[in-house]
C-alpha cells in the first residue's frame, strides 16, 4: 500500500486553535469557540509532527502536499514545510483577504493524481486533511475506483458526511499538544556548515 496526503493547511491550523482555546478555558465549549469566532491565536502546529501522523514510518507515501494561502511577505513558513517532508502549493489571497483556490486545487491534484499514481491492486490510500464537506463527491469518486480513503481532522470539526464517507476516520483532537503548542510557530535558528 502506497498513501498519498492532501493538507488544507487553514482548516488544520484555525480549528487547532478553537480547541486550544476551549482547553485554555478562552471558551466555554467548542460549539462557544465556533459561534463566537474564539481562537487560541497563540497555537500552531509543528509541520514534521502532523507529517508523522499523517505518513507514518511503516508507510510508502506516494506524495504529501500541503495547500494553503500566501502569508504576509515570509515564505519561511512554508520553507519549514518543505523541510518536514510536503510538497507546498501556496495561493494568493483575494482583494477581500480571503482564501480562494485552496480547495478546488487539492480536489484536483487529488483526482490527477489517483489517476496517474494510485493503484486498488496495491490498496493504495488517499489520506486527507481537512473536514470540508465539499470532498465527498471527491471520496466517492475514488471509493468506486477501488481506491482508500482516510480521513484525518478534528472531531468538531469535521462534516458528519465526510466522515461517513472515508473508509477510515482518525481524530486529531488527542494529538493536540503533540502536533501544536502555543506562543506560536518559530522559525529555527540557521546552521552552518
Amino acid at each position: 500500500m502506497v498513501i498519498f496526503v492532501y493538507v488544507d493547511n487553514s482548516n488544520v491550523w484555525i480549528e487547532g486553535q478553537r480547541l486550544s482555546a476551549v482547553k485554555k478555558g478562552m471558551a466555554a465549549n467548542l460549539t462557544d469557540a465556533m459561534n463566537q469566532k474564539i481562537c487560541d491565536m497563540t497555537w500552531a502546529y509543528d509541520f514534521g509532527r502532523l507529517y508523522e501522523l499523517a505518513c507514518p514510518k511503516n508507510h510508502q507515501v506516494g506524495r504529501s502536499i500541503l495547500f494553503g494561502s500566501r502569508p504576509p511577505a515570509n515564505d519561511s513558513l512554508w520553507e519549514r514545510a518543505r523541510q518536514d517532508g510536503f510538497e507546498v502549493k501556496v495561493y494568493d489571497r483575494n482583494a477581500s483577504n480571503k482564501e480562494k483556490e485552496v480547495d478546488v486545487s487539492l480536489s484536483t491534484t487529488l483526482m490527477e493524481d489517483s489517476y496517474e499514481y494510485m493503484r486498488a491492486e496495491r490498496k493504495d490510500m488517499a489520506v486527507l486533511l481537512t473536514g470540508d464537506r465539499d470532498y465527498v463527491p471527491t471520496v466517492a469518486s475514488l471509493q468506486r475506483r477501488g481506491l482508500r480513503v482516510r480521513v484525518v481532522f478534528w472531531e468538531h470539526a469535521v462534516a458528519r458526511a465526510l466522515k461517513e464517507a472515508a473508509d477510515e476516520f482518525i481524530a486529531l483532537d488527542p494529538a493536540l499538544d503533540y502536533i501544536g503548542h502555543s506562543g506560536g510557530w518559530v522559525q529555527p535558528p540557521a546552521t552552518s556548515n
